[in-house]
């Protein structure tokens, strides 16, 4: 498979060795120092793109992709107030899209476990809920986009809760935390603390290369597919 990076910082230079190790080429490398090369005819000799920038970048780089008709995975996250726009240009262009806050298959099996716990929780309101991200200080968003992910999927099922906040929560929000210390890859803590007792789930990553696996499988997914895909169809959850 001819794979485009768009993107070529940490993640991307993980992406790239996991992607070679399993048998794909790299055809094309896309930073903001050559981002002439970004054209329709360079993505049209692609099968799958893979874009992890920024905020400031990837609704552009997605509208390029899709316009081309190269199937692109997205690891950006904070910029999804334009998910809308970028969801009917796919549908309008018959494209292919997966977008994900967290590519790590183990992030993706913890949504699970936390979607589950929220659910056994939702009639016990003696349980303040918390949501605490770690990561290393390079990274540009706070909070992490698997911690609004995280936070937002504890709404769907506790509906004593409307809405997440990193300020002083009021009784109806969620108290998302960040922290910024290197060279932490990234940790995800839920918690539900009471006068009588804690309890907490943990996902913590060693490195980057679960999220590298994770958005090659979803490249390896995408080929030669059109819609509007997740982790979960990936992973058969």
């Amino acid at each position: 498979m001819n794979i485009a990076l768009i993107g070529y910082g940490k993640m991307g230079k993980a992406i790239e060795t996991i992607a070679k190790e399993r048998g794909h080429r790299i055809a094309l490398i896309i930073d903001q120092h050559n981002l002439q090369y970004l054209t329709k005819e360079n993505l049209q000799k692609i099968d799958v793109a893979i874009e992890f920038t920024g905020p400031h970048s990837a609704v552009s780089n997605l509208s390029n992709c899709i316009n081309a008709g190269t199937p692109v995975v997205c690891g950006s996250t904070g910029w999804l107030q334009q998910w809308d726009e970028i969801k009917n240009l796919c549908q309008q262009q018959q494209g292919a899209l997966i977008y994900a806050s967290n590519f790590s298959v183990g992030v993706n099996l913890f949504f699970e476990l936390n979607k589950q716990l929220a659910v056994l929780m939702n009639n016990h309101p003696a349980y303040k809920i918390s949501v605490e991200e770690t990561h290393h200080t390079e990274k540009k968003d706070a909070p992490s986009g698997t911690a609004i992910s995280l936070a937002e999927q504890i709404l769907q099922q506790i509906s004593r809760k409307k809405n997440w906040t990193m300020a002083s929560p009021a009784d109806d929000e969620i108290l998302i935390s960040s922290k910024r210390i290197d060279p932490a890859p990234g940790t995800h803590t839920i918690k539900y603390s009471s006068a009588i007792d804690d309890i907490e789930i943990t996902h913590t990553a060693h490195n980057r290369i679960g999220f590298a696996t994770g958005a090659v499988l979803a490249a390896e997914f995408l080929l030669n597919k059109t819609g509007l895909f997740s982790m979960k169809d990936v992973l058969g959850i």
